[in-house]
């Protein structure tokens, strides 16, 4: 698989590197295939089955992902997108409100700033049931927000939004797609999709 490859993470130790693809290496690589444009998912490849894997804890992996939803490894940027990209598909936060990266072996802790994800755009689409907004993820994959994925005010950001993801994750609204979402807003400050209405404050 490419991203077993032994360069580093992009200005992280060469063991540290390692480490990150030894990680990885350990998903089967079924979890890693790309998947269609119409199927909804963290990264836009075939979501891992994340809730029946129960590996021991391994500690923490030295990985923190910052407010803006940028990647760190050792304190540096991960400069490939493809890397942290694949990492978001298994990552997922569990019942002490912690995230870890989990695989079939094992799991380590990584440390969030704010939500994890980050909404890039948002679009609203015509289908044959109604009109749907689609959030796209910063991870590459898409969602549509609805009742099982509901948008949701976020105090700790200006009041912007976020929306709720599988595992325990959240994709927080960037200023563009904030804007883009307010624009898209009735007189009552609330969007719609998928047949519910949602208020943005």
């Amino acid at each position: 698989m490419e991203t077993r490859s032994k360069s580093n993470s992009g200005g992280a130790s060469e063991e540290g590197g390692q480490r990150l693809y030894d990680l990885l290496g350990s998903v089967p690589d079924r979890a890693h295939s790309r998947l269609s444009d119409s199927v909804a998912s963290i990264n836009g490849r075939k979501p891992p089955p994340l809730d029946t894997w129960h590996p021991e804890y391994c500690g923490e992996i030295d990985m923190a992902i910052s407010a803006d939803g940028t990647w760190y490894h050792e304190g540096v940027p991960i400069r490939r997108p493809e890397l942290w990209q694949l990492f978001a598909g298994i990552l997922r936060r569990e019942e002490d409100e912690q995230y870890y990266l989990v695989t079939p072996v094992e799991k380590c802790r990584v440390s969030v700033a704010l939500h994890p994800l980050i909404i890039t755009d948002i679009e609203a689409q015509e289908t044959p049931g109604g009109a749907i907004l689609v959030a796209t993820l910063n991870a590459g994959g898409f969602f549509p927000i609805s009742a099982s994925h509901p948008i949701r005010p976020e105090p700790r950001a200006s009041g912007a939004a976020y929306i709720a993801l599988p595992h325990g994750l959240s994709g927080l609204c960037s200023r563009a797609a904030w804007y883009r979402l307010v624009e898209l807003a009735d007189s009552d400050h609330s969007v719609e999709s998928a047949g519910v209405r949602f208020p943005l404050g």
